[in-house]
């Protein structure tokens, strides 16, 4: 899941500042379930920004809408139509989201409500952690599921650093170090084994990549 939050209202104020009448579009998909880009934080966002702008005597018309999937040009072109009796819309959905938007419209100009800041899942605790790079060469497999990539504080690939204390990070104490959790996880499995290979080194990525389902 993408997991993003919410930028700072002054940010956002500072963005839509040239504009009189602003599309709020939230997503459905990961920032809804993260609590940040879903029909209520649109709602919310709306309402906020309609009572800054009434309490500097500005004129501002706010819209608001939120659509299944931004990241998808099909569920952009069901509020074309909409989106042209606006000036500029505010997106709610992750970057990738953002840029969809922004390319499929074409002629009005979208900008950013959030800032995506990682691929996780649920804590279980009311939060959500990193837990995937989108690295595209994925080890899981040799790692008892869990990503050093993405929860090592250094992205170390063939083993810890040295410097945890306690099966805590160095960097933050406040962390689990990965491969301590990757080694208990191995004992679990009955695979420690998998600990005595080397992971080869990841060939280079050419962005931007691609992923044809066409053929």
């Amino acid at each position: 899941m993408i997991v993003a939050e919410v930028k700072p209202m002054a940010e956002i104020q500072d963005t839509i500042k040239k504009y009189s009448k602003v599309l709020i579009s939230g997503c459905g998909s990961c920032v809804t379930v993260c609590l940040s880009g879903g029909a209520q934080q649109v709602e919310v966002l709306a309402s906020s920004l309609r009572t800054a702008a009434k309490s500097q005597g500005q004129q501002l018309e706010v819209g608001q809408e939120t659509q299944l999937r931004q990241c998808d040009p099909m569920f952009i072109e069901q509020i074309r139509d909409k989106a042209a009796g606006y000036e500029a819309i505010l997106s709610m959905g992750c970057g990738a989201g953002v840029q969809t938007m922004a390319e499929t419209l074409g002629n009005i100009p979208v900008y950013p409500a959030l800032d995506t800041v990682f691929f996780g899942g649920a804590d279980g605790q009311g939060g959500f952690m990193e837990t995937c790079a989108a690295c595209g060469q994925c080890i899981l497999s040799r790692t008892g599921g869990i990503c050093p990539v993405a929860r090592c504080a250094k992205s170390l690939t063939d083993g810890p650093c040295g410097g945890a204390q306690a099966g805590n990070c160095e960097v933050s104490k406040d962390t689990r170090c990965a491969w301590q959790l990757i080694y208990v996880r191995l004992v679990r499995l009955g695979q420690v084994h998998l600990l005595k290979e080397t992971t080869p080194p990841k060939a280079r990525r050419v962005h931007p990549a691609r992923l044809n389902r066409a053929e």
